[in-house]
Formats: structure tokens, C-alpha cells, sequence
């Protein structure tokens, strides 16, 4: 196998990198340099290979990771690569173009698309996906993860969603009060630190915690065994379980949650230096425990 090329010396269009392995597609944030945050460009790679995954007859199951030590320190807020204001189209949503937009209209339109719009699209994917996380899986990298059927981390893995000391109640993808029970979900928001993966797993969070060293072959071997069942009977059942969710309130919360993001983004752009009341990667990751 090789290695996936580092920053900087990547090309703009090996932000991300797809592997066949027999049936599985295993498809790789190639940022490890910045823990694999996400700007604008890796999440529209990242959507283009989640599509071609789909749309392949050959592929069975689809493997979400990040090249490096992490798989994703969240949504990019400081790197040289931070394209916040440059305009990608639209994929997961109709919204208008948002880089010639003011104000809360410009915050709100880029993100329904490239954070909320995006995660749902990969979500509703008709192919079982496996988030393989280790080390830090953080805010966005929660998105990314949470919207994947499986994960499976390594026991050095940690998650988070400390984005309430930006004075924002939780990610975009406000999956919280699902992927845990409500009084968790509001002690792993309102404290912001680290959930271990065993703690994760402990809650239902995650699927299974392994070694670092087996993760990768932990993880092919399940998408393997995925992979050799009927492809439309694993559409199906995916189908149904996403639709009860849904019916249990999870793309309602969703929308609410959404809203009440992006008031708080409104405050802060009006009450402090900025939208996000002047964190920044450092600031967030100094924060944790």
C-alpha cells in the first residue's frame, strides 16, 4: 500500500485519496499535516469520491480515515489552506452562491451546504461506510464519523465537540441527544472534553475499539464480511434504520439545532471579533482536557 503524499507538497486534488481493496473502497483525508481539517476543498473531494464509491458496481462497502495521526481535528479554522470565503457550487443543497454574501446570509448558506447538507448526503449513501477513527476525532471530525453506518476506533482514539466555548450549542450535524442519551450528550457538550474510545464504545457511540496496530485490519475485515452480502438487502436495511431515526426526530432536531448554531453565530459576530467569538484552533485544543 502507499502511503498517501503529505501536506504541503500535495496537490490540491490529493487533499483526499481512494484505495480499492476487492469490494471495499477505502477513502483517505490526505491532510495529516493539519490533522486533516476540513476546508472547503477536501469536503467537496471528499463528496466526488464518496460519489464515485457509490455509482461503482465493484465497490461493497466504503471506508471513511484519515492519513496521519488523526482522523480529523474538525472543520479548518487556521490553516494556510482555510477557504472559508471561496465558493465551491452546490451539491447537498439549492442555496445561492455565498461568496459574494453578507453577514449571517453568507454563514448560513455556506454551511447548510458543505457541513449540515454534506453530511446528511453522505449519510443517505446507499452503501454501508465505515468510519476507521484513531487519535483525535474532533467537532467536524464528529460530523464526518456520526455520519457513517459503523465506526471503529483505535483505544488511543478521543472524541469531542468542544465548540461551546465558541459560544455555539454543538455542531451542525446535531446528532448528539441520538448517538448517546440526552444527559450524556449535555455533559459532553456543556464540559467540551475528551470522550475515550472506550468510554465512546462503553455508550454505544462507536461500534468496537481496537489496538492501533489492528485497526486497519479490524476494519477491513468487517467491511469484507459487509461487502459479501446482497447489495440492495444492505441498501434496504440501511434505508429502514435511517427513516426510524428520522421518525424518532433526528432530522427535526437537525433543523432546529441549525437555527439556534446560527443565532449564535449572529451574537458573536455582533458581541465579539467574530463568528466564532475569537477562538481558534489553538484556543479550542488548549481548552480540552
Amino acid at each position: 500500500m502507499t502511503a498517501p503524499t503529505p501536506e504541503p507538497a500535495a496537490p490540491e486534488h490529493d487533499l483526499v485519496v481512494t484505495e480499492r481493496r476487492g469490494a471495499i473502497a477505502l477513502i483517505t483525508m490526505n491532510r495529516p499535516r493539519y490533522r486533516n481539517a476540513q476546508n472547503a476543498a477536501m469536503t467537496f473531494a471528499l463528496d466526488a469520491a464518496f460519489g464515485a464509491a457509490a455509482a461503482d458496481d465493484g465497490v461493497g462497502v466504503i471506508v471513511l480515515r484519515g492519513a496521519g495521526d488523526h482522523f480529523s481535528a474538525g472543520h479548518d479554522i487556521g490553516t494556510p489552506g482555510r477557504d472559508i470565503h471561496k465558493d465551491f457550487g452546490r451539491v447537498a443543497t439549492q442555496y445561492w452562491p455565498h461568496e459574494d454574501k453578507a453577514g449571517a446570509e453568507a454563514m448560513f448558506v455556506r454551511e447548510a451546504e458543505l457541513y449540515l447538507g454534506m453530511c446528511r448526503r453522505w449519510r443517505e449513501l446507499p452503501k454501508p461506510t465505515i468510519a476507521m477513527v484513531q487519535g483525535a476525532c474532533i467537532a467536524g471530525g464528529l460530523m464526518l464519523a456520526w455520519a457513517c453506518d459503523l465506526i471503529v476506533a483505535s483505544d488511543d482514539a478521543v472524541f469531542a465537540d468542544p465548540v461551546l466555548r465558541m459560544g455555539i450549542p454543538g455542531v451542525e450535524y446535531f446528532a448528539h441527544p441520538f448517538v448517546m442519551n440526552p444527559r450524556l450528550a449535555k455533559e459532553f457538550l456543556f464540559l467540551g472534553d475528551k470522550l475515550p474510545a472506550a468510554r465512546a464504545a462503553e455508550i454505544g457511540m462507536i461500534n468496537r475499539v481496537v489496538s492501533r496496530a489492528r485497526l486497519e485490519d479490524e476494519v477491513v475485515a468487517i467491511a469484507t464480511r459487509i461487502a459479501a452480502m446482497p447489495r440492495f438487502a444492505l441498501a434496504l436495511a440501511k434505508k429502514a434504520i435511517n427513516q426510524a431515526e428520522d421518525r424518532m426526530g433526528l432530522r427535526d432536531t437537525m433543523d432546529a439545532a441549525y437555527a439556534l448554531h446560527h443565532l449564535a453565530h449572529a451574537h458573536n459576530a455582533l458581541t465579539s471579533p467574530d463568528h466564532l467569538a475569537g477562538q481558534d484552533a489553538k484556543s479550542m485544543k488548549d481548552g480540552m482536557k
